[in-house]
């Protein structure tokens, strides 16, 4: 877990064995499948994006959701709401 940190901030070199996965996500291709991003509003580790930064990453159909008084966790924070918006997406086909 902690060598997962300190390369994903470039302390450490990563796994060459993921290196051609590691190039691929690096170019951000464009998320085209319906997508529900559930941001938490009191995330002190990694705040969330503007809205107008976040967008350009999508080029389907996509819904943001900032919950108030949830932090970096979501899914074990609100889990009820997690499980809602994977049904949701589930339904979207």
């Amino acid at each position: 877990m902690i060598h997962s940190y300190r390369h994903r901030y470039g302390v450490v070199p990563g796994d060459p064995a993921y290196a051609p996965l590691e190039a691929l996500l690096a170019k951000q291709p464009p998320i085209s499948v319906p997508t529900i991003v559930l941001l938490g509003a009191d995330d002190g580790v990694d705040p969330p994006p503007s809205q107008d930064e976040e967008a350009k990453h999508f080029t389907g159909p996509h819904t943001r959701r900032m919950l108030p008084r949830v932090g970096h966790n979501v899914p074990q924070e609100v889990p009820t709401v997690f499980a809602s918006a994977t049904r949701e997406l589930r339904e979207m086909g």
